[in-house]
């Protein structure tokens, strides 16, 4: 199968978690191909810039920041936490240039539920908020990892909601074995821009899911560009499962997996499944390095096939669809259909 590997733009993206830029911080990080800084100022405000001086391009990463302004390190040019120039120290006094008309220029940037989300994009008006999570979440999300992909956003994508991996690539006594595979048969249907395994118990020979106890449930939601949401549901109680790929360059991915959850002796219990949660994700990250020397010599069309391959397929459709409203400057018509899938795994 040819696709479409054009970065999709006009989207808000996770860039990081709150708690990695502190007040009067700046924080730089890649956005499709474009350098970002991040500044939070001493009220706590975040602000989203381009990291670029328009005096002689120097990444305004390597200045100063003071929580109020940003320092360029070459002549000393200012700007404010909404990109505006506001001091040319070689300007003589007197001199009638309104600094207020140069600008570096900012990103919508967003902040909720212990995230930072950025608008990839320059809107004529600003955009709707990120996608709301299904519950209330009092403490936020808590910064599970993440790791740096090696691959475009699509792969990484397809390879986040492919459900035939798990007993080969993340065979491990903790999670499946190669003699756990058997027939499944899931209920989909579309949602927003995308779709969701609606809900429904968790498979049994997904064994991590046994440590949750009582009567679970779990609906599984993709939305464009890359998020990927699981919410499993144990009596009264939640946990929240926030997958998000953020595309850094067209060869570079950057994966921030978050979790909550209300049930307090889960959250005790965080800081050993994180070890299981780097360990699961560092199988996926050695899978795509193997991937991708494949990729590099080889250049004919993926073999995307049967229901396993469905979600693929789909999440193509969807980006397809995606472009094509960008361009016509209409509104997104989401192509599927609810229908049942089945495979083995």
């Amino acid at each position: 199968m040819q696709s479409n590997t054009e970065l999709l733009s006009d989207f808000w993206y996770v860039v990081a978690p709150s708690a990695a830029l502190a007040r009067g911080k700046k924080l730089p990080l890649r956005l499709l191909g474009h350098e970002v800084l991040l500044l939070r100022d001493n009220a706590g405000v975040v602000s989203a810039l381009r990291d670029f001086c328009p005096h002689r391009g120097m990444p305004l990463r390597y200045g100063t920041f003071d929580g109020c302004e940003v320092e360029c390190c070459y002549h000393g040019w200012r700007f404010d936490m909404a990109g505006q120039c506001t001091v040319i120290p070689s300007l003589l006094e007197g001199d009638a240039t309104d600094t207020r008309k140069i600008k570096t220029g900012r990103y919508p940037v967003h902040e909720q539920d212990g995230l930072i989300w950025v608008f990839a994009g320059q809107p004529s008006e600003p955009p709707a908020p990120p996608p709301a999570m299904p519950i209330a979440m009092p403490r936020g999300f808590t910064h599970v990892t993440s790791v740096i992909f090696p691959c475009h956003v699509d792969h990484a994508v397809i390879g986040l909601m492919d459900p035939a991996h798990g007993p080969f690539v993340h065979r491990s006594w903790w999670w499946r074995s190669a003699k756990s595979i058997h027939a499944k048969a899931k209920q989909f249907e579309p949602r927003g821009q995308g779709f969701a395994m609606v809900s429904h118990k968790p498979s049994s020979n997904s064994r991590a899911y046994k440590i949750l106890g009582g009567d679970r449930s779990t609906e599984i939601q993709f939305q464009l560009p890359a998020l990927r949401r699981e919410h499993i549901t144990i009596g009264r109680h939640h946990v929240l499962l926030l997958t998000a790929l953020t595309p850094l360059d067209a060869a570079t991915t950057q994966l921030h997996q978050f979790a909550y959850t209300s049930m307090p002796l889960l959250r005790a219990l965080f800081p050993l499944l994180k070890i299981f949660g780097r360990r699961f994700i560092a199988q996926d990250l050695d899978i795509v390095k193997k991937q991708q020397e494949g990729l590099r010599t080889e250049h004919a069309p993926l073999m995307l096939m049967g229901d396993a391959d469905a979600q693929a397929l789909w999440y193509y459709r969807l980006k397809k669809e995606a472009l094509a409203a960008q361009t016509e400057g209409r509104s997104f018509e989401n192509p599927l259909k609810a229908r049942t899938l089945k495979w083995r795994s």
